[in-house]
Order: C-alpha cells, then structure tokens, then sequence
C-alpha cells in the first residue's frame, strides 16, 4: 500500500495518509465479506480471525482478547507510553451482528446466515478501525505518526451489559490518554458526521416483571386477583409514576415491548408476564432508576392485590462525550473535509456500551453519516433493510487518521 497526497483537498494538505483507491476498494470488499457473514455477540470467531489476519499481513501485532473473541492492536507502541511519554490514542470498533433476518432483496452481499444481520453498522465500524490502523501503521514506517495508537475490536456490544465491560477488564484501556469511536446515522448524509458535547445517546436497562394471583372465572373477579387488570394498569400507571418522580429533563421512561397472559376468555389467569426497557438521558438519574422503578411497580401492583417478581437488568450508561475528545473530532473532520461537514447532532434515546470505556477514561463518539446524499429514504437501524453509502468507510477511517495526526510537529 502506498498512500496518497492530500495536496488535492483545501484544508487537508498538512495531513498525509490520504486513502489509496486500492486501499478503498479493499476495505469495501472487506465491508462487505463481514456483512454476509454475521455473527452474534461473543461467537464473533470468523470476524476475529479475518481482522486478525489482515492486521498481521500489515506488520502488525493484534492480541485477540482472552474471553476468547475480539482483539487489541497497537500501532507505532507495545503498550502504553511512547517518545517521552506521549499518551495513547484508542480507537474502538464493535464487531458483533443482530439476531434479525437480513432482508435485503437482490443485494449481491446479503447475509448468507438465517435470522443474523449487521443492521446497525458494526461491520462499518470494524472496516473503519481495520482502514485507519492500516494507514497508520505505514505512516509510522514513515516517521510520520506523532503518538501510538490502540484498534480495539470489541466482541459483544448488542448484549447488555456490553461487551466494553470485559474489554476493559482484559485491560484494552492499560496505557491510554482517551478514546474515540463513531457510529453510522441513516438521519446524516455520507461525507459528514454529527458531534455533540455532552450526553450523546441515553441509557438503557431491560426490565423483567412476572405477576401472581390466585386465578379464578372472570364472573367473580372479586373473589380473587383480577390478575389482567393489574397487568394493564401496571402497563399504564408505571410509566406515569415513574416519569413524575425524575426532574423531566432527565427522560426516565418506562417502555413495554412483551406481554404474556392467559389462554381463555372466561378465565383470569395466575400468571402474567411483561418485559420493556429503561431508558434515561441523564447519568445521576440513571443510577437512581432501578429503585425508582422497583417502587412504582410494587405499588401498582399492591394495590391491584398481585405478587411481583422484578427482574432489573442493568443495561449501559449514557455516552457522555467530553469536551477536548469532541473538539479533537472537530478539528480532525475539518482539517480533512471543511468545517461544513460537522453537524450538531441530537441525543439519542439508544443505548451504546462505549459508555463504559467513558467511566475510565475521556473520549466521545461521532456519528457517521451512511446515506447517500439525496435520498430520501431512511433505512433505519436495528431493521432488515439496513445498509449504508459505502464512501462512509473512507470518511471514517479519514476521521479516526486525521484525529492521530491533528497538532503534530
């Protein structure tokens, strides 16, 4: 691989590692091996393998991660501190799919795995992170990288609590400064990407609630627990309760995706089951939710004469991007593309486990624009359709390179 110029972009002359057009194509081809090849949280072994294999064909060193998938990579260092203590810069990419049928009709690069798909981009991210340890690692052939970077390619993001929390116990985070990732956006055109200070996407729980009475025949509800009633109004009153006992600016909300009762319509059941998410803009708020809720769920169903049985599964903080780490991504998407191409962006009600890796150290994420200017439809994520402007792979890696090189001598 040989890099590019960049004296052909206004802005961009003062930073190489210009994208090859074979290093383009590769990484698209690459891209697209990943997306038809999906695989769930924690069974990641092919995609490991393949990332693996690409960065040791680079010169480099990858360690995949002791819980036995994903993998760690430093660029221009063996760990840690380089040239008089120059701190480290990760970057982190999430290599899992989703347990949804892919259902893109006629695509050549569709998933060949029933029910899995990458609907939400992770085979971009991995592509993004893969491209810019590429350049770089030629770069510091060159003399050319001012400080070390770390790829982190995380198993398991799409199963709470997150894959970070073993990434970082397997120590991804020994010997780093700070950590930057992105995230495609359907909502932000190809070329450009969204930043914000601040809470950038909110937190997530899952909540599991079983509910018993006695049962009986529902023309003498009075004799026993009217157990469906409760369950309705455990529906409607705990998200009402829940949402009057938070400041509202936080965004404590209470959502159902599961009901279970009964089998017929004369019978009032013993069992009942209802399953949702906690979702939360503000941090404070979201380490009081669990008692919040467990609360409110005890009253409605007291009152209603049912036994509750609560499951709270505590699922990832908000991101909260920092202050120097988002104007670190500024600078850098300027330096490649112009001030124009960074958009104000709008907090999430999506949860995101890079959340973690913002306990340890500073960071943000970005969001990368992946449709295709124009268009007018947004396939959106987490559904079967999903796909993305492939020129979003250059962006990114361009981004994540740029945000080494920014400020270098």
């Amino acid at each position: 691989m040989s890099l590019e110029s960049d004296a052909d972009r206004p802005g961009d002359a003062a930073l190489p590692g210009k994208l090859p057009e074979a290093l383009r194509t590769e990484l698209v081809a690459f891209r697209r091996d990943l997306h038809m090849h999906p695989e769930l949280g924690n069974q990641e072994f092919r995609t490991t393998a393949a990332i693996k294999a690409r960065l040791e064909k680079a010169g480099l060193k990858p360690r995949v991660l002791p819980v036995g998938t994903g993998l760690v990579c430093d660029v221009g260092a063996d760990g840690g501190q380089w040239r008089g203590g120059t701190p480290m810069l990760a970057f982190r990419a999430d290599i899992d799919a989703l347990p949804i049928p892919d259902a893109k009709t006629g695509c050549p690069y569709r998933s060949t795995v029933p029910d899995r798909a990458h609907a939400c981009g992770h085979d971009v991210h991995t592509t993004v992170a893969l491209g810019a340890g590429l350049v770089l690692a030629e770069l510091h052939q060159r003399g050319l990288l001012p400080r070390p970077v770390r790829l982190v390619f995380q198993p398991a993001e799409e199963v709470l609590p997150g894959g970070a929390a073993d990434a970082i116990d397997c120590g991804v985070l020994d010997g780093v400064e700070r950590i930057i990732a992105v995230h495609c956006d359907p909502r932000v055109d190809a070329g450009r990407i969204g930043l914000r200070h601040g809470p950038i996407t909110s937190a997530c729980d899952r909540l599991e609630i079983a509910l018993d009475g006695p049962g009986g025949h529902t023309a003498r509800p009075h004799l026993t627990t009217d157990l469906v009633t409760a369950v309705a109004r455990v529906v409607t009153d705990v998200p009402a309760l829940v949402a009057r006992r938070v400041d509202t600016r936080s965004g404590l909300a209470v959502t159902w995706g599961r009901i279970e009762s009964g089998h017929a319509p004369n019978v009032i059941p013993q069992h009942a089951e209802l399953s949702g998410t906690v979702r939360c803009l503000d941090l404070d708020t979201w380490r009081q939710a669990p008692d919040i809720v467990h609360a409110a769920i005890d009253e409605v169903a007291n009152l209603h004469r049912a036994k509750s049985e609560i499951n709270y599964v505590r699922g990832v903080p908000p991101v909260v991007n920092e202050s120097d780490t988002t104007e670190l991504l500024r600078e850098a998407m300027t330096a490649r593309r112009g001030a124009e191409s960074v958009e104000v962006t709008d907090q999430s009600l999506g949860g995101e486990d890079f959340s973690w890796y913002l306990e340890h150290v500073p960071g943000a994420m970005a969001r990368l624009g992946v449709r295709s200017p124009g268009e007018r439809t947004v396939r959106d994520l987490h559904q079967g359709d999903f796909d993305v402007d492939e020129s979003a792979i250059t962006v990114g890696v361009e981004l994540f390179t740029a945000a080494a090189l920014v400020g270098m001598p």
